[in-house]
């Protein structure tokens, strides 16, 4: 994704984006938040609606310093952001589950960002078309040439929000589990269990022509 550039390598700390908990962890860096941003597909999108708490779990891109998701116009949690209500955008990776010697302190490695602010409606049918294409080209690079692009009354159906990045913080985990000192003669295993996420060979569509000689391409 392209990036903004002569800007600070930190964002600013905001009230609302100053982690208390674990201030160690915490990370205003510019870099780190957009590479966490840039390896998920998926993040989930709070706010409230009719006085309730909601939210959904959606697909993400980046384009500078804007994060973008999409789904149906009608959405009414997308609706209400649409319509001004602040919304909180979190990322997750799992990277391992830190095994220690007592209950207490099991933890996880993990890379985290949380987003907060407005989002902004794209309403030309010129800019959803080629939100249409940075999101497919994240799925799969080059996809976009191959398919069937998006029709009028599909760009109609689809709501395009972006978010400034702007009050971010990321927050961070590695390493090993950090025990108390008189835990550590214990005879209990003790260390980090790896986590990834890995594509699995492609399965042809039921109804794909049998002459179809392409194959999906996401594992290579």
């Amino acid at each position: 994704m392209s990036d903004v550039l002569d800007l600070p390598d930190q964002y600013d700390v905001h009230p609302v984006t100053k982690i208390v908990r674990g201030p160690k962890r915490a990370s205003y860096d510019r870099k780190l938040v957009h590479g966490i941003i840039d390896d998920a597909l998926i993040c989930h999108v709070g706010t409230v609606v009719n006085g309730r708490p909601t939210m959904i779990p959606t697909a993400h891109w980046r384009v500078g310093e804007r994060i973008y998701i999409h789904g149906a116009s009608k959405n009414r949690i997308l609706g209400a952001i649409a319509e001004g209500a602040e919304a909180c955008l979190c990322i997750t990776h799992l990277d391992g589950l830190v095994m220690a010697r007592s209950a207490f302190h099991h933890s996880a490695n993990y890379r985290s960002v949380v987003i907060y602010g407005k989002g902004e409606v794209v309403s030309d049918d010129a800019g959803k078309m080629e939100h249409s294409r940075l999101f497919m080209e994240k799925l799969e690079p080059g996809r976009w040439d191959t398919i069937r692009e998006p029709n009028k009354q599909e760009l109609k159906a689809t709501m395009f929000l972006g978010f400034d990045l702007n009050e971010v913080s990321a927050k961070v985990r590695a390493g090993d589990p950090v025990d108390d000192d008189e835990d550590y003669s214990l005879p209990v295993w003790a260390g980090v269990l790896p986590c990834q996420n890995v594509w699995g060979t492609p399965i042809d569509d039921a109804k794909i022509d049998p002459g179809f000689v392409g194959k999906g391409k996401k594992p290579e």
